[in-house]
């Protein structure tokens, strides 16, 4: 299945190096080109030798080799390569990449290639879970970078809990899936709503909602890399897609969004509204700061428009308008009948009792509901391989 595709392995100083070689050697023998770049550091977890013999090609560690004569051009990787793999990604590069840092000829090739990156983080629990660590990915995330997540187990430290590397059978999967992948909306217009809106009450205040936005960039990216053209309505968010096929259309209030998905409804085939619109919006905002003047104040609040059940008046044949519900109780009865009220085609339901799902995180669980009641569910995930679960879904039976 990798048969005559060019991968590039980078390797950065992490324990988990040592389960390269196993990647490396099932690469070869999937019919894959393998080259491989190293940090100066990552040679104290495993040799150049083995990688170089199992490769089948030198090993690269600096730009200039004194004893060959020989300049290792940047540009000339990050060309050759049909994608990029960087496992394992320790902490300190993930800085440097998302920064823009270039010290190495890693980071040099990383910053001059084309083409699609793959990132494989690997280190203790608890610099996973730092929120440094955990901005970085999402910075690398929205500019295109395509995350393997670690998952959870016995780490080098004794601990227990998510950093370990990905084994090298599934990161095999995951780069034979990502080859295979077809176009399958080339050429579609595909409009996606995301992340919060905020509702002002004065001009310091508001009211909105835990939403990250997470959901809604991966899904766009995804979309994107299946070759739609791809308008994004956003809400404020702390990182956005990048992605030729992608135009971003930055909103606040619910209202914005409400006029903008107007706009760009009738020419979109596939609708996924993933953002969290705010219901009720205050009623008659102040023009000037409230003061801490009074010990209780109230606060009039109106309905917001209903993107959702506007577009489902509007939809016509052959456009697919997908909702989100997010339930706390009663949580299939309440996405049904927000599907079948406002005209989706699918809902997908998330729940704030499962752990790991919903606002904010990296991760996600979902359930996939139909016109027809079929429910479909899909386990915990990273939010980039739920994306990939929904348009997978949703193609396979509008076929």
């Amino acid at each position: 299945m990798l048969k005559g595709k060019k991968i590039l392995i980078g390797i950065t100083a992490g324990i988990a190096a040592y389960k390269i070689p196993f990647l490396i050697r099932l690469l070869v023998k999937q019919g894959a080109e393998v080259k491989v770049l190293m940090s100066k550091e990552a040679c104290n977890f495993v040799t150049p030798l083995t990688l170089s013999t199992l490769s089948q090609n030198p090993v690269t560690i600096e730009p200039f080799n004194p004893e060959s004569g020989v300049w290792h051009s940047h540009i000339e990787f990050g060309s050759w390569a049909d994608t990029i793999v960087i496992a394992p990604l320790t902490a300190n590069t993930m800085a440097k990449m998302a920064t823009g840092i270039t010290d190495n000829l890693l980071m040099a090739t990383y910053l001059a290639a084309r083409c699609p990156v793959f990132v494989a983080p690997s280190m203790d629990v608890d610099m996973y879970n730092h929120p440094a660590t955990q901005k970085n990915i999402s910075i690398l995330q929205a500019r295109g970078n395509i995350l393997i997540a670690p998952h959870s187990g016995e780490l080098a430290s004794g601990l227990t809990g998510m950093g370990r590397l990905e084994e090298p059978e599934n990161i095999i999967k995951i780069l034979i899936s990502h080859f295979t992948k077809q176009q399958t909306l080339s050429g579609k217009h595909v409009l996606i709503t995301s992340g919060p809106t905020l509702e002002a009450i004065d001009p310091v205040r508001f009211i909105s909602n835990h939403s990250s936005g997470k959901m809604g960039n991966a899904l766009t990216l995804e979309a994107a890399s299946r070759g739609a053209i791809v308008t994004l309505v956003s809400g404020p968010v702390a990182t956005l897609p990048e992605h030729p096929l992608i135009k971003v259309v930055k909103v606040t209030s619910a209202d914005e969004m409400y006029q903008h998905c107007i706009i760009h409804f009738p020419k979109t085939n596939i609708c996924v509204m993933a953002a969290a619109v705010a219901d009720y919006t205050p009623n008659e905002p102040s023009r000037n700061k409230i003061k801490k003047t009074q010990d209780l104040i109230s606060v009039s609040l109106k309905k917001t428009k209903d993107i959702l059940a506007e577009l489902g008046n509007q939809k016509k044949a052959g456009q697919l308008l997908i909702g989100f519900a997010l339930e706390t109780d009663n949580e299939i009865v309440n996405a049904q009948t927000k599907l079948h009220t406002k005209n989706l085609d699918f809902i997908v339901l998330n729940s704030l009792k499962d752990a790991g799902a919903g606002f904010g995180h990296d991760t996600n669980q979902i359930s996939i509901l139909g016109k027809d009641d079929q429910i479909i569910e899909f386990a915990l995930k990273s939010k980039l391989e739920i994306a990939a679960d929904i348009f997978d879904t949703v193609l396979k039976v509008k076929e």
